[in-house]
């Protein structure tokens, strides 16, 4: 077991509509929720943090404009289609946080930054 805790944001309506109308080139606007389900990124937290409790959502008022950006790049890497005004009220609107609490890593093998 890792000793960390995950976060996992699943796409609601508006994050959705954004993916589908930011993109001037898109002439097929056919992303639906449940296509973005299938590959999401998982952000590993100090398992302090865990449960989604007060602990958590402290965490997620801390960082939810670096959650938001790393969201948004990865559709657009222009910041001009971003939304503007990224608010906490905005991203809840946007994304529901899972929590998770246990981490099992079957592998055993060594971790490390793929990207260091």
């Amino acid at each position: 077991m890792l000793n960390r805790a995950a976060v996992i944001l699943k796409y609601r309506g508006p994050a959705v509509r954004w993916i589908n109308e930011a993109d001037p080139y898109n002439e097929d606007p056919g992303i639906s929720a449940e296509s973005l389900m299938e590959e999401r990124t998982i952000y590993l937290i100090s398992e302090d943090d865990e449960h989604g409790g007060d602990r958590g959502q402290i965490w997620i008022k801390a960082n939810f404009e670096a959650l938001f950006e790393a969201e948004l790049e990865g559709w657009y890497t222009d910041p001009t289609l971003w939304p503007e005004g990224r608010t906490l009220k905005l991203f809840h609107e946007w994304f529901e946080v899972e929590y998770h609490s246990v981490i099992v890593d079957t592998v055993g093998g060594e971790l490390y930054d793929d990207e260091a």
